[in-house]
C-alpha cells in the first residue's frame, strides 16, 4: 500500500473518531460525599479509555480540589480562555493521569461560555460547587449530564433527597443521574438506589437515574496523599474497579436534545411540577 494511501486512511480513521463533545457536571449532596475525587477519578479513567478529559474546576484553588488533588497549578482560568487571553492548551494544566484541568470558578469564570467550543471532541467534566442557597453555576447547569454523588447512610440520602427537590425547583431539570459512593453492602446501595430512583419518579416527576456505586476503600485516601487517583495509582483496587466500569457505562448513556434538558417556564408541564408534592418518607433503605 502506498504511503498516500496510508496516510489517507489514517486520516478517515481519525475523522471517524471525532464524536461530540459530552458535558458531565459533577456534583455532591453534603459535605464529604466524595464528587472532587470521582470527578477526577472518572477523567483518569476516560482518558485510559482513549478519551480526551477537560476537568473544569470550580472549586480551585480551595484545598481538596482537583488542582489541589493533583497538586498542579494551571496558568489560567476559564474566564482567560473566554476572553482569548490565553489559549486552552496554556491556560489548562495536565495532570499525571492524562487529565487536563482548567479552574473555573463561579463568579470568576464567563458561565455563558459553551465549554464545547474550546474541547471539540471528548469529554469535559465540571466539577461542581453550589452557591449559598444550593443551585448550580450556568456552566453545570448547561452540561449535558447532571451526576450526584451521594453516601448510602441514612440521613446522608435524606439530606441528599432534599437537595435534589432544591434543584429540581431551581432548574426545572427533568432528569438527574446519582452514583452511590463509599458503600460497603452492595445490596443495600441496590435498595437504595432503587427507593431513590421511585421516590423521585413518584414525589417529583423526576427521573432520577442510578449510575452505579463505588465501593468504599482506603486506596482512595491513599492515592490522594501520593497526589494521583486510586485508577492510577492503585488500578486493581475495588473503588478503581467501580470507577473503570461507571466511566464505561457513560459512553452508553443515550445523548439527549438540549431542549430536554430545561423545559420553558411557561410550559404546563413545568407549572405542574412546580405544584406543592408530598414529601417522601421512603427513600432510605
Amino acid at each position: 500500500m502506498s504511503k498516500r494511501v496510508t496516510d489517507q486512511a489514517d486520516g478517515l480513521r481519525r475523522l471517524l473518531a471525532q464524536t461530540p463533545t459530552r458535558v458531565v457536571a459533577v456534583a455532591g449532596m453534603g459535605l464529604g460525599a466524595g464528587a472532587t475525587t470521582t470527578a477526577m477519578n472518572l477523567g483518569a479513567a476516560l482518558v485510559q479509555q482513549g478519551k480526551n478529559v477537560l476537568l473544569l474546576d470550580e472549586h480551585c484553588p480551595k484545598e481538596r480540589s482537583a488542582c489541589d488533588g493533583w497538586a498542579i497549578d494551571p496558568l489560567g482560568n476559564l474566564a482567560d480562555v473566554a476572553g482569548a487571553r490565553l489559549g486552552i492548551e496554556r491556560a489548562a494544566a495536565r495532570a499525571g493521569s492524562g487529565v487536563h484541568v482548567l479552574p473555573a470558578p463561579p463568579g470568576v469564570a464567563h458561565d455563558a461560555t459553551d465549554p464545547r467550543s474550546m474541547w471539540p471532541s471528548g469529554v469535559v467534566i465540571v466539577d461542581a460547587a453550589f452557591d449559598g442557597e444550593g443551585r448550580l453555576s450556568a456552566l453545570a447547569q448547561g452540561a449535558d449530564e447532571l451526576l450526584l454523588v451521594l453516601q448510602p447512610h441514612p440521613a446522608c440520602i435524606t439530606s441528599a433527597y432534599a437537595g435534589i427537590k432544591r434543584l429540581h425547583y431551581a432548574h426545572a431539570l427533568q432528569q438527574m443521574r446519582f452514583l452511590v459512593n463509599g458503600v460497603t453492602d452492595v445490596d443495600a446501595a441496590q435498595k437504595v438506589m432503587s427507593n431513590l430512583a421511585n421516590a423521585g419518579s413518584r414525589y417529583l416527576a423526576l427521573s432520577l437515574q442510578p449510575a452505579g456505586w463505588v465501593r468504599s476503600d482506603p486506596r482512595l485516601a491513599d492515592a490522594w496523599r501520593l497526589r494521583q487517583t486510586a485508577v492510577e495509582a492503585f488500578p486493581a483496587s475495588a473503588a478503581a474497579v467501580d470507577f473503570r466500569r461507571v466511566a464505561d457505562d457513560m459512553g452508553r448513556w443515550p445523548w439527549r436534545e438540549a431542549g430536554a434538558r430545561t423545559p420553558s417556564s411557561s410550559s404546563p408541564q413545568l407549572q405542574q411540577l412546580q405544584q406543592p408534592l408530598q414529601p417522601s418518607h421512603a427513600v432510605a433503605a
